[in-house]
Formats: structure tokens, sequence, C-alpha cells
């Protein structure tokens, strides 16, 4: 069984997605990772985000791999190392929208997001999992919030993670983010059609996801 979650940055559906996929007893497939792990190499590698062919070439040669452990933690492995907490800061933030909207790019991602869900039951949360990736997934979810609200999110994260950033820095970049996500010619954020759309504005995690298990 797939089920697919897609929504904007900050709805809360990475958290939901990983809660749903421990009561279920699902595999765990986050795929906002493994291009956050895609956009720390070509850091690394200090390539330009202009030079797509150098970017298309990076990710065909990558080894990006997703574990889930027992304990409901998943790790992130960049061509076999643990990049888990590297991915998640700001400067990476920045940039994984403007990676993730390469065509090529998403064509090889697609294609290892398939392999993984394909290896039995799974819950993959992103952005075109109902759409492109998984569109006969068995059950899809849009999760959305208020844009205020998901700022407050994204902030609280930030500030749990100690990243020094102000509400206002957050709000910016979530705007950017919306904004490249949404307008990309290539798989952008929307609602599938036959999605059920879950607003989780004034929802705690539990509720979401108590939402999502009678659903399903």
């Amino acid at each position: 069984m797939i089920i697919a979650i897609d929504g904007p940055a900050g709805a809360g559906k990475s958290t939901v997605a990983k809660l749903l996929a421990k009561k279920l007893k699902f595999l765990y497939i986050d795929t906002g990772a493994m291009y956050r792990a895609l956009t720390l190499k070509v850091l690394a590698e200090k390539i330009n985000i202009k030079e797509t062919d150098k970017i298309i070439k990076l990710a065909s040669q990558s080894n990006i791999n997703l574990i889930n452990d027992p304990d409901g933690t998943l790790r992130v492995l960049l061509d076999g190392r643990d990049v888990s907490s590297a991915i998640r800061q700001p400067v990476i933030t920045q940039f994984v929208s403007d990676i993730a909207k390469i065509g090529d790019v998403r064509k090889v991602m697609v294609g290892l997001q398939r392999k993984l869900g394909g290896q039995g039951d799974a819950v993959l949360d992103g952005r075109d999992i109902g759409t492109v990736v998984f569109p006969d997934a068995h059950k899809k979810f849009y999760v959305d919030a208020d844009f205020k609200e998901r700022v407050n999110r994204r902030y609280k994260e930030a500030l749990g993670l100690g990243q020094n950033l102000t509400f206002e820095e957050v709000a910016e970049d979530l705007s950017n983010r919306d904004n490249i996500d949404s307008n990309r010619k290539v798989a952008p954020l929307k609602q599938a059609d036959d999605a059920i759309y879950v607003d989780t504005t004034n929802l705690s995690i539990e509720e979401v996801v108590d939402k999502l298990l009678k659903e399903i």
C-alpha cells in the first residue's frame, strides 16, 4: 500500500507522515530529504546552482538512501555517509527549491523514490507524490496550513535546531519556496484531483494523524 502526502513547507506533512508510518508499521520515505542531500553535495563541490548540467550529472552519480531505524528515526545517507543533521542547515533550505525544480534532477529522484516505495508498504511525503511519483497511490492527502502558522512552525523548528534566524527571515524564505515550488515547469506543487485536503492550522499533530488514519 502506498500513501502519498503532499503539501507546502511548514504544513506539518513530514512529521505527520513519519508518525503515520510508525503507527502503520510502513516504510517512511521523506522525498524532501533526498533533494536536501543532493543540495548539500552541490554546495560542498562548489557547483553554481545555475550550472544545471553539472547538477544533473551529480544527481545521477550520487548514492542517496533512506534508513528507517527501529526507534522511528530516519537516517539520510549520501554516498554512504550519514547527513541527517547536515541537510537541515539554513543554507540547504535556501537553495533546495532551486535544485528541486530542475527537470532532469527530478527524473533521477523520482526513479529513486519509486524504487524505495516499491520495497513494500510505504508513506511518502513531498510536493509531487500523488501527482507524479505515485499517481496511483492507494490514498492521497494534501496537507496544508495558514501561511502565518507555517512560518511560526518553521521558526520554532529553526530555534530548536539552534539556528539564529528571525521570524521575518523565515517568512521570506518560506514565501520564496512556495513561489518556486508552485510555479516550476516540472511537477509543480499542487493538490492531486483525488487527494483529501487536510487543513492542519488549528490541529495538533496527533489530531492530524488520527484524521488520516480514519480515512485510511
